[in-house]
């Protein structure tokens, strides 16, 4: 970055994009007509080649901003991988990879790859066989690759630190330089950061070259998310916590511990209030980990108690509500933490729980927003910790069903709903999202009939085959 960067254009909707004409259909796909304002200032740049470093929040349209910018740059003529993503979990990678396979649903035979840890590695060297145009993948997991020769980087011309911030914060920074370093000079470098710490000062200044610099921080219409503190003693603390779903009722929450112990013993409480709760933490194996988030994300859980670094990436629309069981010690965490709710222009819940001890956290919270111009006081409220067991506990709408088959066994999603509304007789309206992974497959049906389902489902056939299906 230098003094002599020119100024940021901005585009006012994507017909103004010199964009490839089969990137229409995905943005169509998306249900994509206006651009955010990240989206706004950083495209026309990106089109135009240059670097860009990016300060933009989860939830403010970035991955479609650099996915738009590395498709149109993609040349079908070449079997060679032409961009990489760099993401800081493998939930991330993911939901990257999903967004970008969206986008590219007019570009026939573009192959897109997510290679990251906590996934066996012989499935990944198989299909490096046929070389991806697209790679997305954790830092750890492409630096083996790479180093096994599996995966070259001599032809990529984009590359793109995504949550670039975190990825420091768990330690990828030497491997981040390696990668980044094995690609051409001449690449372009796109890096979006929800935070500027002096590290990705740094990084940016090491990676790019003229960059243009964009920031939505206070561009952007602030999310309506109503934000309430609750002080309370640390014995009481889950208690309140249960108080709290109680009153708002929320359909999907994320209640963030600090510590991986506490999400697992945060869940069991709820559960044994009668709540629809699961844990998510670094320390689950990863088919564990999937499941969770499968059984989150399609409202068969209402609840999903987690840790920071498990829930990167978490792709839930429509989130209601966010609830810190205890205040981060960073102020940009919290940030973080509550922007996952509130988006898209709708209004969200952020509750936060604060023991005595933790009150010098609250005050730099504030202390923080009138840095950045916010006056808003933190508004304090009260409440009474649950005593008992509550007889009124929500339940969630939809369960999961896990099938025995996936991709490998040529299943999709529409042979599912084939059976479900042929052999089981469920009408359409009683399914829910459907997942297909490499050997299992997860459907969430309507609560009161998952059970019927499964026996139907036992005693007939899906796409013509017999395979094992239950509820999770």
């Amino acid at each position: 970055m230098t003094e002599n960067t020119p100024p940021i254009t901005r585009a006012a909707s994507f017909n103004e994009l010199s964009l490839s004409p089969a990137l229409a259909q995905g943005l169509d796909a998306l249900g994509y007509t206006q651009m955010t304002p990240v989206q706004a200032q950083s495209l026309p740049a990106i089109l135009e080649g240059r670097d860009v470093i990016a300060q933009a929040p989860t939830g403010s349209g970035k991955t479609a901003a650099f996915g738009l910018g590395l498709l149109h740059r993609v040349d079908m003529a070449r079997g060679e991988t032409q961009a990489l993503v760099l993401c800081p979990t493998r939930e991330l990678a993911d939901q990257v990879a999903r967004q970008l396979r969206k986008l590219a649903t007019g570009i026939p035979n573009l192959k897109i790859s997510m290679l990251s840890g906590g996934l066996a590695l012989g499935p990944q060297l198989a299909s490096l066989e046929h070389v991806p145009h697209v790679v997305v993948g954790t830092p750890g997991r492409i630096q083996e690759l790479v180093g096994k020769k599996a995966l070259s980087l001599r032809s990529v011309h984009t590359v793109v630190l995504d949550e670039a911030d975190r990825m420091l914060d768990m330690g990828f920074e030497e491997a981040i330089r390696d990668i980044v370093g094995r690609t051409p000079k001449t690449r372009q470098t796109l890096l979006f950061s929800a935070t500027f710490p002096d590290e990705i000062r740094s990084i940016a200044a090491a990676m790019l070259r003229n960059a243009v610099e964009v920031s939505v921080q206070g561009g952007a219409e602030r999310p309506r998310i109503e934000e309430h503190f609750y002080e309370v003693e640390p014995a009481r603390r889950t208690q309140l916590l249960a108080t709290l779903l109680l009153e708002y009722r929320p359909d999907s929450c994320v209640v963030f511990c600090n510590m991986r112990r506490d999400a697992d013993e945060v869940a069991a409480s709820l559960q044994h209030y009668g709540f629809s709760a699961l844990a998510l933490h670094g320390d689950m194996e990863q088919r564990d980990r999937d499941e969770v988030l499968v059984r989150f994300s399609n409202r068969s859980c209402r609840v999903l108690v987690a840790s920071d670094v498990a829930a990167r990436g978490l792709d839930v629309e429509d989130l209601e509500a966010v609830i810190n069981y205890e205040l981060p010690t960073d102020p940009d965490v919290y940030v973080h933490r509550i922007g996952r709710t509130g988006r898209a222009g709708k209004g969200g819940l952020a509750l936060s729980l604060c023991s005595p001890r933790e009150l010098s956290r609250a005050e730099q919270l504030q202390a923080r927003r009138v840095e950045a111009g916010d006056a808003r006081p933190l508004q304090w409220r009260t409440a009474v910790p649950l005593g008992g067991r509550p007889g009124n506990v929500p339940a969630a709408a939809m369960a999961t069903l896990r099938i025995d088959a996936g991709k490998t066994d040529k299943l999709r999603p529409g042979d599912i709903v084939g059976a479900l509304t042929g052999e089981a007789g469920l009408k359409a309206d009683a399914i829910g999202k459907i997942d297909v992974f490499p050997t299992r497959s997860y459907v969430a049906v309507a609560r009161n009939q998952a059970d019927q389902v499964v026996a139907k489902l036992r005693a007939g056939k899906i796409k013509g085959r017999r395979f094992r299906v239950s509820r999770i």
